[in-house]
């Protein structure tokens, strides 16, 4: 019984890790909790076992193979620049502790600003998350603010912010007022190669043209080489997967 109690815990820190669950610590235990009083019954910890062991096979034959270049090729889009009203760079997170942009903040920020230097696009826009994260976390956009002024303290683009976004719906949302307001016909999105073809199919169905220019992976390497970036690999893949699924039930996109 304790040893399906531990398998069953230790199968929703897994499940935690794994689909990158953003929560409450007291959230995260209550999974943990469930996976043990899960494995504390005869049915349900033989279902768990056999699901520990399937779920065995397939982390290793990720981990141990580059069989996850497939899945992230697929959930690629990357089109040649081309000149366009905007360049929309989506949200990638922020350190709330350290008020420092996540990696991926970063790397998009970056090819945004790259695509203006090189005369696609006047504008860009950068997103300030909703306090639904948390209200007392910096605001993304403040800082990809000063970090743009920072760059180019003078003769820097113009930076639009999309306030009060919780998803990537949100932002195609702002930036479909933005494009009926100003005119715009045509962007380039700036996002993560894994989430830039959900990221354009969400703009696209709002009506507007979009020619998706993919940030640098920074994470991990693309070509996955090493098993440390296949089993990041594996995260983004699985999240992906499962906010399309959120998606195709009614559900919202989380970024």
């Amino acid at each position: 019984m304790l040893g399906g109690a531990a398998t069953g815990a230790a199968l929703g820190v897994l499940a935690a890790f794994l689909g990158q669950v953003r929560a409450p610590g007291s959230l995260l235990l209550l999974l943990v909790v469930a996976g043990g009083l899960a494995g504390a019954f005869a049915l349900s910890r033989r279902i768990l076992q056999l699901g520990a062991g399937v779920v065995s096979l397939l982390l290793a034959l990720c981990l141990i193979t580059p069989v996850l270049r497939g899945p992230l090729n697929a959930l690629t889009l990357s089109q040649p620049p081309q000149k366009a009203d905007a360049i929309v760079i989506l949200g990638g997170g922020v350190q709330c502790g350290t008020s420092a942009l996540e990696a991926a903040s970063v790397s998009r920020l970056l090819a945004g600003l790259r695509l203006w230097r090189a005369g696609y696009a006047p504008v860009v826009t950068v997103s300030e998350q909703s306090d639904v994260f948390s209200a007392t976390c910096p605001k993304m956009s403040a800082i990809e603010r000063e970090t743009v002024r920072a760059l180019y303290p003078q003769g820097g683009p113009e930076v639009v912010t999309l306030a009060n976004v919780t998803t990537t719906r949100d932002e195609a949302a702002r930036v479909r007022d933005l494009a009926a307001a100003r005119g715009w016909t045509q962007i380039l999105l700036v996002t993560s190669p894994s989430h830039s073809r959900r990221a354009a199919e969400i703009f696209a169905s709002q009506g507007m043209k979009v020619i998706s220019v993919p940030a640098p992976e920074t994470r991990f390497d693309f070509t996955l080489p090493l098993p440390s970036d296949r089993l990041l690999a594996l995260q983004v893949v699985l999240y992906e997967w499962l906010s399309r699924v959120k998606q195709d039930v009614g559900g919202t996109p989380e970024r």
